[in-house]
Formats: C-alpha cells, structure tokens, sequence
C-alpha cells in the first residue's frame, strides 16, 4: 500500500466514528453480520460454540469489527477476531469503541494485508475485507494473500465499490490530480470544494443523486470520494474474475434482490430471455439494468465448496432466523395477500407475498424449526395442510424476505 493511502488514513480516519456513540446503538451491516456468514459460508450449520477465528483485514474505525466482535460475544463461545488497519489513527478510533463495550475478543494489530504473512498468518474461519480491495495497487495479489490465510471450509465477506453506481466519481478524481499535484491536504480540500460549487448540470457526478459522501461524511468523506491516491471500482463480471483468480467463488450478493432482473422487469418476453442465464449473468445484467450500485458485498468461499456454502430451505430441521425484531411484529403489519415494498438509491420495488405470509412470521422466534412451524399452522389450518403446501407457503415467503436480507437460516437456536 502507498505511503499516501497510509497518509491519508492517518490524517482522515474513515468513517468517523465517536466511541461514545457504542452507548446508543450497535452499527449493524453487511459483509460480517454473524447470521449472514453462517447463512452464506457454512450453509447455517456452523456451531459458535466451538472456537471461531475471524481476521478484519483493514478495520479502518472499526464498524465491522465492533459488530462481528459483540455478535460473537453475545453468543458466548471462544472466539477471536484479529483487527489489522495500516492506520493508527484509526485503530485508536476503534480501540476506544470496543472498550466502550467492554469487548475483550479483538485482537488489535497495525500494518496493511500485504503484511499478513508475518503479522497475523492463519488459518481463519471468516475474513472480512471491506472497501480495502479496490485501494490496492494490485488487489488480486491482496485477494490471494488473504485465501491463503483462510481455512479451506472458511469463507470471505468483501465489499469492493461499483463501478455504475460510482459514475461521475472518476471524471472528478481524474480533475483534481491535474489539479492539485502535490498540494497539501488543505489545499486538495480546498480545491475540490471549489470545484463542486462550479460543476455544470450536464456534469457526470452533478446528474448522480446517490454519491453523497461529500455531504453526509465531512472533510473525511470528500477526500475519500474525490481525492484517493488509490482507487477503482468493478462491474460484477469484473469482480467475479477477481474473486476467481484468487481461487474463490461468489456464495451470495448482498442484497440478492438487487441482483435479479426480475425486480426491475415485468416483461414476460424479456424475463424468459434473461432465465436461461447462469446466477452471475443475471446479475450482472441487473447491475446494468438498476445503473445505481455504489457498492458490491458479496460472500466468497474457495471454489470447490460453492455449492453447497449457502443455506437452503429443503431442510424440516433448518431454523428460519430474522435479521431485525421479532418475527410476532413483523406479522402485524402484514395483510393476507398484502406486499413488501423495499427501496434503494432511488428504486422501488414491491414483491408479492403468500397468504399465510404473517401466521408463518408469527411463529418465527429463532428456535422453531420449519417441522415445528408446520405441525403448529397445521393444528390451526387443519389436518389436510400437508408438509407440501407448508413448504410452497413458506418458500415464497423466504424468497422475498432472505432477497431483502430479512431471513435466514440455521440449525442454531441459540439466541
């Protein structure tokens, strides 16, 4: 990694965080959300209660790592997870954030990935590699160091930026380096302010409503956004070469329904061209179609396994799980034959839900498997509610809410 990115880090912490703030909430996402890797990597069949290794290989201030850390000290069994940030500014930041929390499962460490060989060297379960990627000079040579330190049933959380969603980002970054030179950080600053106020309406990042980094993240977003030393963004196909060279395959996209072309298409012609495509292929012509991902978050696991990684509903043990509140609320809020409406960066889509949508949501609670959620409705629905019709009910109703990143499954019911 360039002394400039480490530079810049160092003086622009990213994102800024205030360690007092662990006292409100706990800043939840995606890669490393602890349902989601036992979903995505161990088809949710991984036992936390056995050791569990995880390295956050560039933990800038901290906000995966602080949630990977509580998530797993929550479920109470023996786990480390190993936070390695070329910034010490930053590694301050998250240091403070997880005393706040009396966190004692992080293991905190200074350096870039490229040094892992020597400074933190494996094998770990999970690693998550979040927007570090496309800062490297080579980010394949980084992928590769960080298989290597992956045990062969681990997987990889990534989020590398959007090459669609990004339009206009590079145009200005390509302004400011004619620009600016080897000006200092104030007057880098300086100048890309100056250029925003005189950007015209035809400008390229003027005409892209969804980069708001600028606005919303202060002096440390703007540099971010516009003045990296070190920065590029993938178009899918483009990161499923980068996680193939690595030896690796795409588990799952996060939000999976951000990538089917059948949330943005009602045309039967179209929808019937677009199936006969491969996962990745409608993928990608979802990304063309949406014009709107910043961002790509997916789960990695070493190619052999890729079929098997990911969690299915054919299981009666499976454990159906939610992301957020309890399954009881989200039932009140349905109507029979009622939708789901979902928003992102300026698109709206509404997915259809099955009738008996909010009595199954009402007995999700995280321990009852799907055997036991349909011998309950068929006590209510009568005997002729055979397992058949149960798991058409149930499957439509996963389909929407694991496409939006509500449900997931497990053989876990531990709280």
């Amino acid at each position: 990694m360039t002394e400039r990115v480490r530079a810049q880090y160092e003086a622009h912490p990213y994102p800024p965080r205030d360690p007092r703030d662990e006292a409100k909430r706990l800043i939840e996402g995606s890669p490393s959300h602890l349902l989601e890797i036992n979903h995505y990597v161990f088809a949710g069949r991984r036992d936390f209660a056995q050791p569990f290794r995880a390295l956050v290989a560039g933990g800038g201030t901290g906000d995966g790592t602080i949630m990977l850390a509580q998530h797993l000290a929550d479920r109470g069994g023996p786990a480390e997870v190993t936070y390695l940030d070329v910034s010490g500014a930053a590694r301050a930041i998250a240091e403070a954030r997880a005393r706040q929390r009396n966190l004692t499962n992080i293991r905190f460490l200074t350096g870039s990935l490229l040094e892992l060989p020597t400074l933190a060297p494996g094998p770990y379960d999970y690693i998550d590699c979040c927007g570090v990627l496309h800062h490297l000079p080579d980010p394949a040579a980084g992928l590769t160091m960080l298989t290597v330190a992956l045990k062969d049933d681990g997987g990889i959380g990534l989020m590398v930026y959007g090459a669609l969603g990004r339009t206009g980002v590079y145009h200005l970054q390509a302004i400011l380096r004619r620009l600016c030179g080897d000006e200092p950080d104030a007057a880098r600053l300086d100048l890309a302010r100056r250029l925003l106020k005189q950007l015209p309406p035809t400008n390229w990042f003027a005409r892209n409503p969804f980069l708001q980094d600028h606005l919303k993240v202060g002096e440390a977003g703007l540099y971010d956004l516009l003045l990296h030393s070190q920065d590029r963004a993938y178009t899918v196909p483009e990161l499923n070469a980068l996680v193939g060279s690595a030896g690796l395959a795409i588990a799952g996209l996060i939000e999976p329904w951000r990538y089917d072309p059948a949330s943005y298409l009602s045309d039967g012609a179209l929808l019937k061209r677009l199936s006969s495509l491969d996962r990745l292929e409608r993928a990608a012509m979802a990304e063309l179609l949406a014009g709107n991902m910043k961002v790509h978050i997916c789960y990695a696991v070493k190619a052999g396994r890729a079929a098997t990684a990911v969690a299915r509903p054919r299981d009666a043990t499976m454990i159906p799980v939610l992301r957020d509140g309890s399954g009881a609320e989200s039932a009140k809020t349905l109507k029979p034959g009622g939708s789901l409406t979902v928003r992102a960066e300026g698109l709206e889509a509404r997915f259809a839900l099955p009738r008996l949508a909010g009595p199954i949501l009402a007995r999700i609670d995280g321990r009852r498997t799907l055997a036991d959620i349909h011998a309950d409705l068929a006590a209510s629905e009568g005997a002729r509610f055979e397992w058949p019709a149960f798991a058409e009910e149930f499957n439509r109703l996963y389909g929407v809410f694991n496409a939006v990143n509500k449900m997931f499954l497990s053989h876990d019911n531990k709280p």
